[in-house]
């Protein structure tokens, strides 16, 4: 069964996972919605993530449980601090191992699954924290992979992995969002939530959100503990 109408969307709860599958639906597809409860430090952002699959008319959204805590590795699934002393050039210690290969092998499945061809994850390579699995020689890399190990693929049905943002800066994609007519206060970016559930502000994912409103000349509609 193959039904090009169908796209699955990573869905995080974040401001580039919201955009992306805004773009999903606004390139004529339908949404599958697949979000992962991988027990990270916090679950405001799955909270996030389904109030963005329901405004995006999700025809179905998945909330995956996947334990990833039970790996550790990461300050955003074991017991260490979240940096808040500003985006260095290091890898820093909220990537969490292999994420996102695990992840879009979980929406490859549910795509050959539903017999969709096409998985859209919000990644991007510009204003990103370092983490490896952004980068456009992921994307090739796993698409390449996916033709390989899935029966539609050695049939000759590959996948397409599409990362509209992955070329856009932070405020690049606060612009596309804005286009697509979203409600970016919806999404969730915040590594390590401060109390009154706020986002931090000084955490890497914070300084980068409110850079990218910043430069794209966007009011911020995201309330911070404190501005860094």
């Amino acid at each position: 069964m193959t039904d090009t109408s169908y796209a699955v969307a990573l869905v995080s709860g974040g401001l580039d996972s919201y955009v992306s599958a805004a773009c999903a639906r606004a390139d004529g597809h339908r949404l599958l919605a697949l979000s992962i409860d991988y027990n990270q430090r916090h679950h405001v952002e799955l909270a996030a993530a389904r109030r963005i699959a329901s405004v995006l008319g999700a025809e179905r959204h998945i909330v995956l449980p996947l334990d990833l805590s039970l790996f550790g590795g990461s300050a955003l699934t074991a017991d260490i601090a979240v940096p808040k002393d500003g985006v260095g050039d290091d890898i820093p210690v909220t990537y969490v191992p292999a994420r996102n290969t695990i992840f879009l092998s979980l929406a490859l499945g549910w795509a050959e699954a539903m017999g969709a061809r096409d998985l859209y994850l919000g990644v991007n390579a510009l204003d990103y924290s370092g983490y490896p699995d952004c980068r456009p020689e992921f994307i090739e890399g796993f698409e390449k992979l996916a033709e390989l190990a899935t029966k539609a693929g050695v049939e000759g049905h590959p996948f397409r992995i599409r990362a509209p943002l992955v070329s856009m800066t932070k405020a690049d994609i606060v612009r596309k969002g804005t286009e697509l007519g979203l409600d970016l206060g919806l999404s969730w970016s915040c590594y390590d939530p401060a109390p009154g559930g706020v986002h931090c502000g000084l955490c890497d994912s914070c300084r980068l959100r409110a850079k990218g409103f910043e430069e794209a000349g966007v009011p911020d509609p995201t309330r911070y503990a404190v501005s860094a």
